[in-house]
């Protein structure tokens, strides 16, 4: 994605209303405008508006069936602003947890080891062990 895009991307995800468009539609793909807007508390127009900046950003893609638009969400454009962060980072973030759990399990063991000595060095006598002491 060149900047320009990742602009009108980040900037039609900024709105709540629209966000709350692309959630009606991942729920309920082929929605209208008129379908959209009862659940916007919006004028159709202003609905309208909501859907073209959507449209711009490619996160909508619309079908016409005579006279309506079904609308439709394109997760693309997310799905590649998401690999682009993640695969750049995952490679250095990977070795940095593998190191960090190897530590943590390495101070688990010791700890772990250093507990069970503790416990057998310092047991408490039983009454048994008292009484067979004495018969010795």
């Amino acid at each position: 994605m060149i900047p320009d895009d990742l602009d009108t991307l980040f900037a039609a995800l900024a709105h709540p209303q629209r966000r709350l468009i692309l959630d009606l539609l991942r729920k309920a793909p082929g929605m209208t405008t008129a379908d959209l807007t009862p659940h916007l508390g919006l004028s159709g127009v202003g609905t309208l508006k909501h859907v073209q900046v959507l449209e711009r950003a490619n996160l909508i893609v619309s079908r016409t069936q005579g006279r309506q638009r079904h609308l439709f969400f394109n997760i693309m454009p997310i799905q590649l602003v998401y690999d682009r962060w993640t695969d750049e980072y995952a490679q250095f973030w990977a070795s940095r947890v593998a190191d960090l759990k190897d530590l943590l399990e390495g101070k688990a063991e010791a700890r772990s080891a250093s507990q069970s000595a503790r416990r057998t060095s310092s047991r408490p006598t039983t009454s048994r062990q008292t009484r067979r002491q004495k018969h010795a």
